[in-house]
């Protein structure tokens, strides 16, 4: 049986435990204000610059000599996908859940795939599995740049021009708000707009809205603006995924600490209650046992008497 010195060791052991849990709840909160307002302030640009994609792929003129990457290849024999994960755990199911949808996506595409993983617990887990990892990237800063970013893009783009990888995917958490964050996996390479019906586990693939194509005459010509847009606009894709996972994660972290945090509270309850029942069974042992002695004693002393 627990002796009341292990119940109040237990006791201090989850009081320490909490203050921690609650110190990284602070932490978190802190920093998830500040990740979900970057995140939020790219969307707006990111969104202009996917439609600004979608009607310079659509021009006419483009037809006869496609930038290379926006060439749709017929044969997909080997996907990329740079999968997004965080450095740390203490998050709750956020790694656990885009791996689980990676590895479904992958399963389901039934094509050889290279992974670009970004965040040591995706790599360490898809490496665990047996998965092909061609690049790792960690230890991004706490606020990342574009400059930051911008290795992984070069990556992506370098496998798909050397048609290492016949398509790249981005496997990443988009921040819906703190207590929803969706695992998703939008297509990356080629970035030419198709329709998410048309590809094998659709269902797994994020859609995209595209708007009506109108034509419309630029200076100098889609080719040329092409050639500039393009690389910068994959490098911007890249960008945002990790700001939306990055904004997850800590809101994650944040509500599972919270969660920890009174888990402990409420664990240190029930400890508090099982230290009073022992310390009042112990009382009641020596009671007895004074009791027990008196009336042994009485009786010793009766019989002396006689």
């Amino acid at each position: 049986m627990t002796t009341a010195r292990e119940i109040k060791r237990r006791i201090r052991s989850v009081k320490n435990i909490a203050q921690v849990t609650r110190a990284l709840e602070a932490v978190s909160a802190s920093k998830v204000r500040r990740a979900q307002a970057q995140a939020l302030a790219t969307r707006p640009y990111t969104t202009k610059a996917w439609q600004l994609l979608v009607h310079l792929a659509a021009q006419p003129a483009l037809d006869e000599a496609l930038h290379p990457l926006l060439t749709v290849r017929e044969e997909v024999r080997h996907i990329g996908i740079i999968l997004i994960t965080s450095d740390r755990g203490l998050c709750g199911a956020f790694n656990y859940n885009v791996l689980n949808k990676t590895v479904s996506f992958i399963k389901q595409r039934q094509r050889p795939s290279h992974l670009v993983a970004v965040g040591r617990r995706g790599r360490d887990l898809m490496w665990r599995w047996g998965y092909n990892i061609i690049a790792e990237f960690s230890n991004l800063p706490g606020q990342p740049g574009i400059l930051d970013v911008r290795p992984i893009a070069r990556v992506a783009i370098d496998a798909f021009l050397s048609e290492e990888v016949d398509e790249v995917y981005l496997a990443y958490t988009d921040f819906v708000n703190m207590l929803i964050r969706r695992p998703v996996i939008r297509r990356l390479l080629p970035l030419r707009p198709t329709r998410a019906g048309a590809e094998t586990a659709a269902e797994y693939v994020e859609a995209r809205e595209t708007a009506p194509v109108t034509e419309y005459i630029y200076e100098p010509s889609p080719q040329m603006i092409l050639e500039t847009v393009l690389p910068r606009f994959t490098e911007l894709q890249v960008y945002h995924a990790v700001l939306e996972s990055l904004a997850s994660e800590h809101a994650a972290r944040m509500i599972a600490m919270r969660n920890a945090t009174e888990n402990a509270q409420e664990l240190v309850g029930d400890l508090i209650l099982s230290y009073n029942k022992a310390r009042q069974q112990a009382i009641t042992r020596e009671i007895l046992d004074i009791a027990g002695g008196a009336e042994a004693l009485q009786q010793m002393m009766s019989e002396m008497r006689v």
